[in-house]
């Protein structure tokens, strides 16, 4: 059972938000399923998701045994670029899925990560078994796998304290001037859009990327994002906001350059990965080259270059 006691800076913010901030490794939705079956106790009583906590307020919540996963094990030709009987970090292709979904329980990762290894961390719950964290599907690198609970407590620890390290390599439209800067600018999901997230002040979170340029081309330029923070969609929002947005984005990129690049979905690729073990303590780093089809649309863009 985990419990805490609010103190009153911490008052008026919705209890399934407030958890899933405190707990960043379960998800806001299993939260909320918790709190419908009565595994969360504000001063000893059940209540609603929408319940907004108070200065002095006792919780408690209470994890219930894990049910079998829902998604079978397939048998996949993952790229395991390293693993241990803790750790597991695997490259990505582009257009795979992280975890299962409802009318989604096949061809994602976890479903490749469950034929490969028996010995998963439960922690995330029934459908997201040893993810600590996740890139989306048309976004191709490297993510870190717990093979057991300890480990994943321990890298989500890391990933809440801000101590890992996370690069992603974009291809963004506009030629950036400067070599190098950070985008500090909160993000919330879009009111108009609930499949989308925007640069907003309103029931928003602070986020922090950092971007380098790479190489510049006539139209485009290659950049390196670090991540200080891991919102949803950051690096694609932010890029948007300050007006390069990545090509072949279908949220957030330029419309009108849409298939002009031999890729699908959005240039983006998660290429290092630093964290200490979680048993040996150990600082390791790993990297991903670049997928084809991203090297594709540079040697496009160069191509264009000398045109």
């Amino acid at each position: 059972m985990q419990t805490y006691e609010l103190t009153a800076e911490e008052k008026g913010i919705r209890i399934d938000k407030f958890i899933t901030d405190y707990y960043p490794q379960w998800s806001r939705t299993l939260i909320q399923q918790w709190i419908k079956e009565g595994h969360v106790e504000v001063n000893g009583e059940s209540i609603k998701s929408n319940y907004k906590v108070a200065a002095g307020d006792k919780i408690a919540i209470t994890e219930p045994d894990l049910i079998p996963l829902n998604a079978e094990a397939e048998e996949m030709n993952l790229d395991i670029i390293y693993e241990d009987s803790d750790v597991l970090v695997v490259n990505k292709p582009r257009g795979m899925v992280v975890h299962p979904a409802p009318g989604n329980y096949s061809g994602t990762l976890v479903n490749g990560l469950m034929a490969h290894c028996k010995d998963l961390s439960g922690i995330n719950g029934v459908l997201r078994p040893g993810i600590v964290h996740r890139i989306d599907k048309d976004t191709s690198g490297l993510l870190m796998v717990a093979k057991n609970d300890i480990a994943h407590e321990s890298l989500v620890e890391q990933l809440k304290n801000k101590e890992t390290k996370r690069r992603y390599v974009a291809i963004v439209s506009g030629v950036i001037s400067h070599d190098k800067g950070t985008v500090d600018a909160p993000i919330g999901r879009n009111p108009d859009d609930r499949q989308s997230m925007m640069v907003t002040d309103k029931n928003s979170k602070d986020a922090v990327t950092h971007f380098q340029v790479m190489e510049r081309f006539k139209s485009h330029s290659l950049v390196a994002c670090e991540l200080e923070t891991g919102r949803t969609h950051q690096i694609r929002v932010h890029m948007k906001y300050i007006g390069f947005p990545i090509i072949e984005d279908p949220k957030y990129g330029p419309r009108r350059q849409r298939k002009r690049f031999p890729i699908e979905g959005q240039a983006l690729h998660a290429q290092l990965l630093g964290f200490e073990h979680p048993r040996t303590k150990e600082i390791m780093t790993f990297t991903a080259p670049l997928p084809e089809d991203m090297e594709n649309c540079l040697e496009q863009l160069r191509k264009m270059d000398l045109t």
